[in-house]
């Protein structure tokens, strides 16, 4: 017996009728993505702020502004030295706990969706919760029995903020690692072995090579994300002490706070612009690496 036939009728618009359903997310993109972002290139050449009745163009003033600014340089160069900072403490937390859970157990299971719950918490929770833990009387010092200001060293603060901010990402990175694990082909594996490699020549001549795509995925999000970092530093540290965690988009949210709309906004199309000029060629080197490794 054959199945009967489904009938599309003129509304749903023939076989194009899945397409409508695309037609809600693309309307949320376009007037909070899009649109924005379109702005975003016009009013950066504009004198817009809280102290202007009018908005009128002023060409590339904004940027001359905004590039002549130390303050920017400086918030730049905290920005990279986050953003490294992310990737490494990140992944190499995420690729620890992976191989630590790669035995497909109960507990093993149970473990990874403890470590994977962080991912789903909002950032600013994260950081607001670990600046009450990391405080000079927070509950670390009092477990320790120690006073160390976690938040207040002007060499470290910065160390940590990007530990709490890999804390809540390691285990996205720890399912991808897990993931490039799975694919790993077995009898590869099985003939290292009976060459006589090691536990941890394996790791390094095998396993970690055929890692490439995942390493590739996991090392892109996490520079790229922590480029746009704001919410974990926001709530634990606000950019101090001393302006030693305030990166880019810290600053800029303190631009716009003080009606320098224009100018926040180059200051944003400027991060824009940085972020896509470092992306291609990370991107671009990391693929290369898949390429040789595979």
């Amino acid at each position: 017996m054959t199945a009967p036939s489904v009938r599309r009728g003129p509304l749903l618009g023939g076989g194009l009728y899945p397409t409508w359903f695309l037609a809600p997310a693309f309307a949320i993109l376009m007037v909070f993505f899009f649109l924005p972002t379109l702005f975003n290139f016009i009013y950066a050449f504009t004198n817009w702020s809280a102290f202007h009745d009018d908005i009128a163009g002023v060409g590339f003033a904004n940027f001359e502004s905004v590039l002549s600014n130390g303050s920017l340089v400086s918030s730049l160069r905290i920005t990279i030295v986050y953003a490294v900072l992310v990737a490494i403490l990140q992944n190499g937390m995420g690729l620890g706990l992976a191989l630590l859970l790669e035995r497909d157990t109960r507990l093993n299971r149970f473990a990874r969706v403890v470590f994977f719950v962080p991912v789903l918490m909002s950032a600013l929770a994260v950081g607001y919760i670990f600046q009450a833990l990391l405080k000079p009387d927070g509950a670390l010092n009092g477990l320790l029995h120690v006073s160390v200001p976690w938040l207040g060293s002007t060499t470290w603060t910065v160390v940590t903020v990007a530990f709490v901010n890999s804390w809540k990402w390691m285990g996205l990175a720890m399912v991808i690692f897990l993931a490039g694990l799975k694919t790993i082909p077995e009898d590869v594996l099985e003939a290292a072995r009976l060459d006589g490699a090691g536990v941890w020549k394996t790791f390094t001549q095998v396993r970690f090579p055929l890692l490439a795509p995942a390493v590739t995925f996991n090392v892109a999000t996490a520079l790229l994300g922590s480029f746009n970092g704001f919410d974990t530093i926001l709530a634990t540290t606000g950019g101090g002490p001393a302006q030693t965690t305030e990166v880019l988009n810290i600053y800029i949210f303190k631009v716009y706070g003080n009606g320098l709309f224009a100018q926040a906004t180059t200051m944003s199309l400027v991060l824009f612009l940085i972020v896509t000029i470092l992306a291609f060629p990370v991107i671009g080197y990391l693929r290369k690496r898949e390429r040789v490794l595979s």
